[in-house]
């Protein structure tokens, strides 16, 4: 509800699954090549309409006589091939080049049919060939495309050599009242009409598999980033999980000596010192979970509203703020499973917002079907335009620091695990707002019920 009233907004997919790094050559796509296969079918109803129409309209309008018996069964192979074209693409996803390739040849083969039986190569409407040529060179590999030229050719001349002319009325010639130049304009017009069309939409095809590569590319570029990443949090954790150990131990030991037990203010010190170190053990294991490495811990059962009052209950501990307003409106509690990494992510975005708005900063938890939906909105200056652009990003932050900007960047990798969705945004009336969603089966165990029936 509370994304209706945002005045600038970038919103980041995150897909479940991992995509492979290197992108499939154009011509095994298999989306582009089933959309291309799909126009190639609508193109050949378009085909089979216009041919009943400009066979009647000449049988019967130009007086011409037409074996309409013959002409009529080509048209209803052709229709029995194009409705097997359509049960193919429901029963197989992938259209491979060959398929393509085949399918034109047909139709190549039924146009040649047609004019042999309407006039042979005198028959205006042997341009329509083209069509089928310019088609292959868009849609088709190179060989296959010179496979086509030399269907068509061997078509033409075979057209040549054994068609017959069709006997035209006296003077076909005359002007645009000739059947002859009127065949040709007709056939013209539908050649340009449907090159047009055809090729508007096959060219959108093409866009939209260079976007996805385009997105593929970028998301290993990410991930050997993440890899990188994950390879010095490794060494950092090497580094510093000995100091940090024994700073714990030392902590402990001054905690028990009588000089400081004596002291509360001390006392007070030390619980803050071996906080900020605990604190600093988690965020390393944090980065190495969403890195997809892994620390020692292990992800714990619990459950959506004791995961979430104890999360907010450890960072408000750990930060110098009092201003963080919790709403928890998830409602019935659900059993989930609970690692550093989804509790990391959470608190990335929380310091964010503490960093744009100390004083104020609001955390909301909310449930809509599958999905957990967790908002975080501050009273800062919010994201400036290129932040918004460059959602996800590494290093895109404008706080201009060595390092900085990789908070957003851990969320998202975090939540692209999970299959979920980072969201951020400004609000009109001033301030950041940067939404969560997970799904809750990414997370939520099975009830109890439903485990012992599946044993039993």
């Amino acid at each position: 509800m509370e994304n209706a009233r945002l005045s600038g907004q970038a919103e980041l997919p995150v897909p479940s699954s991992r995509p492979p790094l290197a992108p499939r050559p154009a011509g095994d796509d298999d989306s582009t090549g089933r959309k291309n296969m799909q126009q190639l079918i609508q193109l050949r109803w378009i085909a089979v309409v216009g041919q009943v129409a400009t066979i009647f309209t000449v049988h019967y309008g130009l007086g011409i006589t037409l074996p309409l018996h013959y002409m009529m069964t080509a048209l209803a192979v052709l229709v029995a091939f194009n409705a097997a074209s359509l049960l193919r693409l429901r029963i197989r996803r992938r259209v491979l080049n060959e398929e393509i390739l085949l399918a034109l040849i047909v139709d190549v083969g039924m146009l040649t049919v047609q004019l042999h039986l309407s006039g042979g190569a005198s028959n205006p409407f042997v341009f329509l060939y083209l069509l089928q040529v310019s088609l292959g060179a868009v849609l088709l590999r190179a060989w296959s495309t010179w496979a086509m030229v030399a269907v068509t050719l061997c078509c033409f001349i075979a057209l040549v050599v054994f068609g017959e002319p069709l006997n035209l009325p006296v003077g076909y010639r005359d002007g645009l009242t000739g059947p002859y130049v009127l065949g040709l304009l007709i056939c013209f017009a539908l050649n340009a009409t449907l090159l047009v069309v055809f090729f508007t939409r096959i060219n959108g095809n093409l866009r939209a598999r260079d976007t996805r590569l385009a997105a593929l590319r970028q998301r290993a570029a990410e991930e050997e980033h993440i890899v990188r990443m994950g390879l010095l949090a490794s060494g950092a954790a090497h580094e510093l999980g000995t100091p940090l150990s024994t700073l714990a131990v030392i902590l402990g030991d001054w905690r028990r000596m009588p000089d400081f037990a004596a002291k509360p203010e001390l006392q007070q010190e030390i619980d803050e010192m071996q906080a900020q170190v605990q604190r600093c053990k988690s965020i390393v294991s944090g980065i190495l979970l969403s890195t997809g490495r892994a620390r020692g811990e292990s992800p714990t059962e619990t459950t959506v509203h004791t995961f979430l009052d104890e999360l907010v209950a450890e960072w408000r501990a750990t930060r110098p703020s009092t201003g963080l307003v919790y709403d928890n409106h998830f409602g019935r509690d659900l059993r989930i499973v609970s690692d550093s990494a989804l509790k990391q992510m959470i608190c990335n975005v929380l310091d964010n917002a503490l960093e744009a708005s100390p004083q104020w900063l609001r955390l909301q938890a909310s449930h809509d079907d599958d999905t957990l939906t967790l908002i975080v909105d501050d009273a800062g200056p919010g994201f400036s335009s290129e932040v918004l652009e460059r959602l996800g990003k590494p290093y895109n932050s404008t706080k201009g620091s060595p390092g900085s900007g990789l908070g957003l960047f851990l969320a998202v990798n975090v939540a692209r695990t999970l299959g979920g969705t980072v969201h951020a945004a400004n609000l009109p009336e001033g301030g950041a707002m940067v939404t969560l969603s997970l799904p809750l089966s990414a997370v939520v165990l099975p009830d109890e019920d439903e485990e012992d029936e599946h044993v039993g």
